[in-house]
């Protein structure tokens, strides 16, 4: 783990619950155990050939969020209906899932991504923040298709690790950056996704200007997703311009009464 002194409080602080969690988790179901259910899944969705297939194609890849609550804003969405909501995304032309797990945090669950995955055939991220391999043996015990990876809250021989273990499980791994220091640790993974988030982890402000920025240093053939800060069909436009095709979208969607009609006014 980074020292927490370089960490933002409330990441530090999500981490901290995250290991204890990890611990409480263990102690009731063994890794093997989840091992053995991961065995009994069928095979992921692929989830980066989601993205990559709508992209080619010549269409915005959407990956849209179920996210009932977040430290910043409480709760965002009363009537959190996983399933509805995930039917409501496929139909309107997302090309993956977001569900977040987090219960201490966000109020999420890892029954909501079961119940998302099942109730369409998008392939689903989990939403969380992975410490342990532990989490990750979980992930696709509940089916999950591909992990979120958070430069910022892992070192490098972690991070690595993990990244490793992710795959050896089938599952896709999206590793997210918020500035080029975290970019260059990212791309020492033999990485096929980047999420570049707009938000600056310490003052929670968005600027489209960071995925802009960091953009020329990501491979060609590593995919782009652009996280945070979507808000307009300027804003779409204007990632088109610079070839970012690659979006993950959640809040602006989850205030709306209906979810799937806001994906696509916003992008269709």
């Amino acid at each position: 783990m980074s020292s927490h002194d370089k960490i933002p409080t409330i990441l530090a602080r999500i981490l901290a619950r995250k290991e204890q969690e990890v611990a409480e988790r263990r102690a009731r179901v063994s890794e093997a155990a989840l091992l053995e259910r991961a065995r009994e899944q069928s095979a992921p969705r692929g989830f980066i050939e989601a993205l990559n297939r709508t992209i080619a194609d010549g269409d915005p890849a959407v990956i849209a969020e179920i996210k009932k609550a977040s430290p910043s804003c409480g709760v965002i969405r009363e009537d959190f209906q996983p399933a509805e909501i995930a039917r409501a995304y496929a139909e309107a032309g997302a090309s993956c899932l977001s569900v977040l797990t987090d219960a201490d945090f966000f109020q999420g669950h890892e029954d909501y991504l079961i119940a998302a995955r099942d109730a369409c055939g998008l392939p689903a991220i989990r939403k969380d923040f992975i410490v342990d391999g532990y989490q990750l043996s979980e992930a696709r015990a509940i089916g999950a298709d591909c992990v979120l990876l958070i430069v910022a809250a892992l070192d490098d021989a972690r991070m690595q690790d993990l990244h490793r273990q992710a795959n050896e499980l089938d599952m896709d791994v999206l590793v997210e950056v918020h500035d080029a220091h975290e970019l260059e640790r990212a791309l020492a993974l033999d990485l096929s996704l980047v999420g570049i988030n707009n938000r600056d982890l310490h003052s929670f402000e968005t600027s489209l200007e960071t995925t802009f920025q960091l953009l020329s240093r990501v491979p060609q053939d590593v995919t782009v997703v652009t996280e945070s800060g979507i808000n307009t069909r300027g804003d779409v436009e204007h990632m088109r311009e610079y070839n970012v095709n690659g979006f993950l979208v959640g809040e602006a969607f989850m205030r709306e009464e209906d979810p799937g009609a806001a994906l696509r006014r916003l992008f269709f």
